[in-house]
């Protein structure tokens, strides 16, 4: 039988479709598998995870099949530690059973970071490098000394902190700073109706510092005292007073708006009368 003849005779052809189906039949198993291991079709909106401890958002993804993985902490002081601050993927993509949402938390302790060497800047340039490194400028404190707007010492809660010292991220750097040998002045700012950050940079734009800080009745905690604003200060902001270089205004804050609000005295004058005398 010659080769032609055999591929078309009845049993190669009979074999050939039963080898035919076996294939399609095990190719339709393998899309039905992938299809149920993979899910396909089978997917859900991520939850929104924010603000959430471990043992919180934990609970929820385990409901929605869901896994989990910390890839990072940062630290942001007006959230709780622990919490979670970003998630990837974001709330609302939709993704198949059993993926790995990767979470970033918020630190469990503050940031921190080296402390710069100031001394011997300008005062701008020390600024500049305080910030560079998460930093913030404190009291600004005026010396004798024979050169003028130089750094001369950087201190933290008053002591002198050296460079390469770990600082929590964010504190505040009082800074030295030498005056020259004259007895220079400038004029005192109007505070009222800022909060304290403001007037604390307003002074510090002036060479000038914050000193004490009254609070009133209205003012129960950090956060109140955050939002408050000065109502009053000392010395207060009349045309023509000065301070030396590196002094403190008192200032009093409040939350209480009425008390920057000046009075209005209103008189009432009474029309003049007179007592008619009656004749007897």
């Amino acid at each position: 039988m010659s080769f032609i003849n055999f591929l078309i005779s009845k049993p190669f052809l009979k074999n050939l479709g039963y080898i035919a189906a076996v294939t399609a039949l095990l190719l339709l198993v393998v899309f039905i598998g992938l299809n149920i291991y993979t899910h396909h079709g089978e997917e859900k909106p991520v939850p929104d995870l924010t603000g959430l401890t471990q043992e919180q958002f934990s609970e929820i993804l385990k409901r929605n099949e869901l896994r989990y993985k910390i890839i990072d902490s940062v630290h942001i002081s007006e959230q709780l530690p622990g919490v979670v601050v970003d998630q990837t993927p974001g709330v609302g993509e939709n993704v198949k059973r059993n993926r790995t949402i990767f979470i970033t938390i918020n630190a469990y302790t503050p940031e921190k970071v080296q402390m710069p060497n100031v001394v011997e800047s300008s005062l701008r340039d020390a600024k500049v490098t305080l910030e560079s490194y998460g930093l913030k400028t404190g009291k600004i404190i005026y010396v004798p000394s024979e050169y003028t707007n130089l750094v001369m010492g950087q201190m933290f809660e008053g002591k002198p902190i050296e460079k390469g010292t770990m600082i929590i991220k964010g504190s505040k750097i009082d800074l030295l700073i030498g005056k020259g040998l004259s007895d220079k002045k400038t004029n005192v700012p109007d505070l009222t109706g800022m909060n304290v950050e403001k007037a604390e940079q307003t002074c510090l734009n002036t060479s000038l510092n914050i000193g004490a800080v009254i609070c009133d009745t209205t003012i129960h905690n950090d956060e109140d005292s955050l939002a408050a604003f000065v109502w009053q200060q000392r010395p207060v902001a009349t045309e023509g007073t000065k301070l030396n270089l590196g002094a403190s205004i008192d200032i009093w804050i409040s939350l209480d708006s009425a008390k920057i609000i000046p009075d209005t005295l209103s008189v009432i004058t009474m029309p003049d009368t007179e007592t008619a005398d009656t004749d007897e």
